[in-house]
């Protein structure tokens, strides 16, 4: 049989919106690991929020997609943290920074700390960031190359966002906006579709043989990158258009029988 490789997005297709993980999702991630499918985590997540789920699901080998394509890790259990970095591409964030400045009432801005944490502008909301979060001069946000820029804004919407790219003209850089007031802005062209896409080579796994499940907007490309896209059934519809079908919501654990339908 020929080599499949599954992409799981994980916050609102493998976790709940509450941060949980079912144990009929764990499950059914196992059992297809254990029958040789290469299951590969694409997030948004930074490597710090990623790994405590990878160890939930059970991964020690394989890879993981982090930050939005930006950072690919491949996991080995041998190594101290259970992993290491494969490939990491940064872009300058000053230009996008000097455009987001003053965008946007109460926004706060986050730049990525490879493997640390954050740099941001203010305090975020309790619990939207992991790792070590350090609150710096705006400067300082631009000093060196980033895996990622986050915009947030705890009163505004995913709607008002997407306005705002349009306002402001973003270019030079990917971006996508969450299902709230969250942009997320990468290096030009990558997403989780471009990493996947190298591991599918290093893989040696046919195009045809490639599954992608996820929910957001940051998933579009990676719906559209595998031979069969599925969208979760709380996707956004601008989502579920590029998805070759949709499964039940993330509450109804809808990611089971996506999976299950890999064991035949």
């Amino acid at each position: 049989m020929a080599e499949l490789l599954v992409a799981l997005d994980l916050d609102g297709t493998t976790i709940h919106h509450d941060g949980t993980m079912s144990a009929a999702v764990r499950q059914a991630v196992r059992e297809v690991a254990d029958i040789g499918v290469h299951v590969v985590v694409a997030t948004g997540r930074a490597i710090v929020a990623a790994m405590p789920i990878i160890a939930q699901l059970g991964l020690e080998r394989g890879f993981v997609v982090c930050s939005n394509g930006a950072v690919t890790l491949e996991l080995d259990s041998d190594e101290a943290d259970g992993y290491r970095i494969m490939e990491t591409v940064t872009f300058d964030p000053a230009p996008a920074l000097k455009l987001l400045r003053g965008s946007w009432p109460d926004a706060v801005v986050a730049v990525e700390e490879l493997g640390v944490g954050f740099k941001v502008s203010a305090p975020f909301p309790d619990g939207e960031l992991e790792g070590e979060v350090r609150v710096v001069p705006w400067d300082e946000l631009s000093w060196s190359p980033a895996t990622r820029v986050t915009f947030r804004s705890p009163t505004g919407t995913a709607e008002d966002f997407l306005a705002l790219v349009e306002r402001i003209g973003l270019h030079g850089v990917s971006y996508a906006v969450g299902f709230t007031a969250w942009l997320d802005i990468n290096p030009e062209g990558v997403s989780k579709a471009s990493a996947l896409e190298l591991v599918r080579r290093r893989l040696g796994v046919e195009p045809s043989q490639t599954v992608a499940v996820g929910d957001q907007r940051n998933d579009t490309e990676m719906l559209r990158w595998a031979a069969r896209g599925v969208a979760m059934g709380n996707a956004p519809d601008e989502v579920k258009h590029f998805a070759d079908e949709v499964t039940l919501d993330v509450d109804q654990d809808g990611l089971v029988p996506v999976l299950r339908s890999l064991l035949g």
